[in-house]
């Protein structure tokens, strides 16, 4: 799934969802050693625990990051059945 990002640098995030198991998280733009240590580590995760994670957390003054983004992506993915 491609889920176009708001309100961070990165772009967009891509990623499957397989037996409940996040797999091959890759941003779009953004921080490339940030974006790339959340990725490898929501890579092999539990659905649920990425979200719980990473929902919420902020960059700098800005209201989302793109953690929270990748969480709201998955939850939209969850909502849509993929």
């Amino acid at each position: 799934m491609k889920y176009t990002v708001n309100g961070v640098c990165s772009r967009s995030v891509k990623f499957d969802i397989e037996d409940g198991i996040v797999k091959n998280v890759a941003f779009e733009g953004g921080c490339s050693g940030n974006t790339q240590g959340v990725a490898s580590l929501a890579n092999g995760m539990k659905v649920e625990d990425v979200i719980k994670r990473l929902r919420g957390i902020r960059c700098g003054s800005k209201a989302t990051s793109c953690p929270d983004q990748l969480a709201r992506a998955l939850e939209k993915a969850i909502q849509e059945g993929k």
